[in-house]
Order: C-alpha cells, then sequence, then structure tokens
C-alpha cells in the first residue's frame, strides 16, 4: 500500500495538468461509451417490442408531416364516420397514450390515462405483478370499467379499489375498478423510434370498445387515427382508409408496415451511432498514448526514487500489479461519478413529478444503466490492459530499468 501511494503521489500525479487532463478524456469516453450502448440496449429493447407488428398485412397510419388540414374545422361527426368505416371494413388495433389528469397519489404525480382496444393489448401483452388482465364486454355508462395501474399507483389505488372520476376524453363521470397492476417500469416504445421510451409507472390504462368510442370526445378519436394499426390488410386496403379519412377529417395519412418505419429510423440512428463510435475510438486512442507518455515522462523524471525501489526488491510483477491498481482506481472513480449523474438524471423525473420517465431501480438505476455499465467496465478493463502493458514494454527499454530490473 505504501509504494502504490508513492507512485500515486511521486510518478503518476508528477504533472497534475496532465493528469487531470487524461482523466477528463477517459470521463469523457466512458460517458460517450456508456450513451452509446445505453441506446443501443434500448433499441434491441424497442425492436422486441414491436416484434408482433412486423408482421405481414400489419399497416400503420402515420399522419403525413405536410398535411395542413386545420384541426378546428374538425367535427365529431366527420370522424364518427371513419370510424363507421373503420369496423364495418376493417380489423385494427387502436391505442392512445397521454391524456393527463390530476388524480390523488403518494408521489404527487399526474397520471396519464392510456386507452387501449381488445387488439393493441394482445399486441402489447403488457405485464403484470399482481391482479388480472383487463377484460373488453363492460357496459359503459351502466359497469365498473377495469382498469390498470401502474406499479406507482399501486399503493394508492390497490387491486379491488374503485376510483369515481370524470374521463378525460367522453368528459363522463366514470366509476374505474382497478383489476391489475402493471409490472414496475413498464415501457412502451415509439413504433418510429425504438430506443425512444415511455414508463408507465403512473399510468391508467383502460380498455376501449366500440361504445365507448362512440361517447369519446373528438380528441380520442383524432389522435386514435395518428398511430392506428390495420391487421390483416394490403396497401391498397390502406389507401382506401387513406382516402376515406382525407374526404372526411381532411387530414393526410401515410401508411407504413413496421419494417419500413424500423429501415427509416436506421437511416439515421445508423449515421449517428458510426460518428459517436469514431469519436469514442479517437478519444481512447488518444487516451491511451497521453496515458502511456506521462507514465514514462514521470518515471523519467523520478528516476532517482524510482531506481531505489527498484533495488530494494521491486520486481516486472509488483510493479505490473501497480500500474492496474492505479488504473483500477481510476476507472472505478470515474464510473461511480457517471453513476451518480445517471442516477441523478432518473431521480429527476421524480423531483419534476414527470410520470412519463420516473422508473424505479437499485440506487435509482434501471437494468438497462446497469448492463450498460457493465460493458463499459469490460470497455474500460481493454483500455486499462494497452496503457499497462505498453507503457510496461517502455519500461522495459529504459537502459536503467533493464540494469536494474534483471
Amino acid at each position: 500500500m505504501r509504494i502504490l501511494r508513492f507512485f500515486i503521489l511521486r510518478i503518476f500525479l508528477k504533472r497534475p495538468i496532465l493528469v487531470l487532463g487524461m482523466i477528463t478524456l477517459l470521463f469523457l469516453t466512458n460517458y460517450l461509451s456508456f450513451t452509446t450502448v445505453r441506446s443501443v440496449i434500448s433499441t434491441f429493447q424497442g425492436y422486441g417490442e414491436m416484434e408482433n407488428l412486423n408482421q405481414e398485412g400489419t399497416i400503420i397510419a402515420n399522419l403525413d408531416p405536410d398535411s395542413e388540414a386545420d384541426f378546428n374545422e374538425i367535427n365529431i361527426e366527420d370522424t364518427q364516420k371513419v370510424y363507421e368505416y373503420l369496423n364495418n371494413n376493417y380489423t385494427y388495433a387502436l391505442r392512445v397514450d397521454g391524456f393527463v389528469t390530476s388524480l390523488p397519489n403518494e408521489h404527487k404525480m399526474e397520471v396519464p390515462f392510456n386507452y387501449i382496444d381488445e387488439e393493441a393489448y394482445k399486441i402489447n401483452q403488457l405485464k403484470l405483478s399482481q391482479g388480472d388482465h383487463l377484460n373488453f364486454n363492460y357496459k359503459f355508462n351502466k359497469d365498473d370499467i377495469p382498469i390498470l395501474v401502474g406499479a406507482g399507483l399501486a399503493t394508492t389505488y390497490p387491486v379491488g379499489s374503485n376510483i369515481e372520476i370524470t374521463d378525460p376524453v367522453t368528459q363522463q363521470l366514470v366509476n374505474l375498478k382497478v383489476q391489475g397492476v402493471l409490472k414496475k417500469n413498464t415501457q412502451s416504445s415509439n413504433f418510429y423510434a425504438p430506443n425512444s421510451k415511455n414508463y408507465h409507472n403512473f399510468s391508467i390504462f383502460l380498455p376501449i370498445n366500440e361504445e365507448f368510442i362512440q361517447n369519446a370526445g373528438l380528441d380520442l378519436h383524432v389522435n386514435g387515427l395518428m398511430d392506428l394499426v390495420l391487421l390483416d390488410s394490403t396497401k391498397e386496403e390502406a389507401m382506401n382508409l387513406r382516402e376515406n379519412i382525407k374526404e372526411n377529417v381532411g387530414l393526410e395519412f401515410n401508411f407504413f408496415n413496421q419494417q419500413e418505419n424500423f429501415d427509416f429510423f436506421e437511416d439515421y440512428y445508423l449515421n449517428s451511432f458510426i460518428i459517436i463510435c469514431t469519436i469514442t475510438l479517437i478519444l481512447t486512442i488518444i487516451i491511451v498514448g497521453l496515458a502511456i507518455w506521462n507514465n514514462l515522462v514521470s518515471v523519467r523524471l523520478m528516476i532517482r526514487d524510482f531506481t531505489i525501489n527498484l533495488l530494494v526488491g521491486l520486481s516486472y510483477s509488483k510493479l505490473r500489479a501497480i500500474f492496474y491498481s492505479y488504473f483500477g482506481i481510476l476507472f472505478s472513480i470515474i464510473l461511480v461519478i457517471l453513476s451518480v449523474i445517471t442516477a441523478y438524471n432518473r431521480y429527476g423525473s421524480w423531483l419534476r413529478n414527470d410520470s412519463t420517465f420516473a422508473t424505479y431501480g437499485i440506487f435509482g438505476l434501471i437494468s438497462m444503466d446497469w448492463m450498460a455499465l457493465l460493458i463499459v467496465l469490460f470497455i474500460d478493463v481493454i483500455i486499462a490492459f494497452a496503457i499497462v502493458e505498453l507503457t510496461m514494454k517502455k519500461i522495459k527499454s529504459i537502459p536503467i530499468s533493464v540494469g536494474v530490473l534483471q
């Protein structure tokens, strides 16, 4: 321990400005690696979630960005015609997220209402920690509506409890009955950006059927068309629906299958990924070179102290262990700082009462964060190995070291 302290204070830290620069670059490399790896993990999770959508005959609606329709001109009678046409001619999955309401809970979070029909429920395959799955055969304004609540609401609204509230989309007083609780950190990915996540720890999932849709307001009707999923359909049938929507509500929609959405995402994601990886690789090469140069310069400056230690028993194996210990300490500190920053960002969602991104995790980190940190640790081990072994090779070429160590 004493000799490690000597090397750290008298050799490794001999040039503090150089060391500080190296630590900064190490942190940047770790941060970029962590961000990239976590994005890749999130993307693969999104691809897994969308697997059920990536089927022959499944086509997803998307509002044409060039559509210039005036939403103020759309009325409920027009959208009802569209949904009547849908019910008569198509099998479809409908899910509308994000109608926020103020529902009392212990964390004072605003609660998003997510409306989901039976076909969308089959596709999403939501997992529960307790209770039963939804049923869709209730009578609107007659039966209690079964719902699922996020894990963050389970204490305030356990399974079997009732919630009386004015529904955000029907503007009618409804009685909701908690039927099940979602697993912690239940998430959903975007059709067009699989690496983007919304978390449902404070969401309510409310089942909708044709009767509910008929009683719903214009907001649900219009938003429901934005991500409408046609099942067992064809491009020709999708174009017929496109014409019907344009004729009735004046909105122009595009229809793509999920593979086309993936291709669009990969076109811009892959370029960004390559740029980040290139920057990270360049930084890594600079760090390795800078670390080796700093170690050798420090050894040469402290050659007298270095020689004394060599004469009292320092060997190649001990010197190698000192180098590995030093960089192990350095990388450990950087990983701790990175973990703290990530945990604070996660905790920031709680401070802002942002229910969409509020998550539960060990020390504030969710599984995706821990997986990314483990991979970054593996990258750090490779970097440390390169620095130490190349440094040792150079040290052995210094005449004084060759003469004394052997």
